[in-house]
């Protein structure tokens, strides 16, 4: 079963009026949790201070193609860290991305658990930059096996390689939600194959956290609503039996959350 600890609010079943019948307990719970704040998200947010609309194209030829966490980001992933220290959570997953991959150690060394990078998790678009208005972005390899073990060393790197991860250009939209949906199918093939209940964890980005949640619901391409998570924010998704359906039925617990911030900590 499930261990629960005082501070660990993510536990808390979030009934609401319904309460849930036995048969469709969770069997695996994920936790997706979005990555801290990145060099990237800070620069949206001073160029959004800026008068006017939000000037696009001046953030896509600023923006750096791998953004490291800022200085707040790193606490942010410090905090979510302690917060879920007495958590029983067994598995840990992560992008390759820099962001992500920085935001997960502090979980990892408190929860002693070596995190697994999962490709398929990483942001809409890839690794590119786009160096003017309506050039043709150009992509970028990413961290490559060397030099992922030697900044994280004990993340399993599945599909790693030398020469990196990333070997396109920009992603489209519509490549990003394919992936979503086999994120989703992987996940549910996990959740049936499970002999005991088991709680996961997984750091991701905003918009494939958004296509992921929309894939598992059946909603995609669901351009009509999103999806928004701060900075460390954490979604609850079940996976449960049903008698009444061939695969696990699943339940959104709560979006967002992040009662591991203060105020002055919350970021998009």
């Amino acid at each position: 079963m499930y261990a629960h600890s005082e501070n660990a609010v993510w536990n808390l079943p979030a009934f609401g009026p319904h309460q849930l019948s036995v048969e469709n307990f969770p069997e695996m719970i994920l936790y997706l949790i979005r990555h801290g704040q990145s060099a990237n998200n800070l620069l949206a947010e001073q160029l959004k201070e800026r008068p006017g609309s939000f000037p696009f194209e001046t953030y896509m030829s600023q923006r750096v193609a791998e953004p490291p966490l800022t200085e707040l980001g790193e606490e942010q992933a410090e905090r979510l860290g302690a917060y879920a220290k007495d958590m029983a959570i067994s598995r840990l997953y992560c992008s390759p991305m820099l962001r992500t991959m920085q935001t997960i150690q502090p979980l990892a060394e408190s929860l002693k658990r070596d995190p697994t990078v999962w490709i398929d998790l990483h942001e809409h678009g890839g690794i590119f930059l786009r160096p003017a208005p309506n050039a043709e972005a150009v992509g970028y390899p990413g961290l490559n096996r060397a030099e992922m073990s030697e900044m994280f060393p004990g993340y399993r790197l599945d599909g790693i390689s030398d020469d990196g991860w990333w070997h396109g250009d920009e992603e489209d939209l519509a490549s990003c939600c394919a992936r979503a949906v086999r994120v989703a199918e992987e996940l549910h093939r996990m959740a049936g194959e499970l002999e005991e209940d088991e709680s996961i964890a997984a750091v991701s980005h905003g918009t494939f956290m958004d296509s992921l949640l929309k894939a598992l619901l059946g909603r995609l391409p669901g351009n009509e609503l999103y999806f928004n998570h701060h900075n460390t924010g954490v979604t609850r998704v079940d996976f449960s039996s049903s008698p009444s359906q061939s695969r696990k039925v699943v339940t959104v617990r709560y979006t967002n959350r992040a009662e591991h911030l203060a105020d002055d900590h919350m970021t998009y």
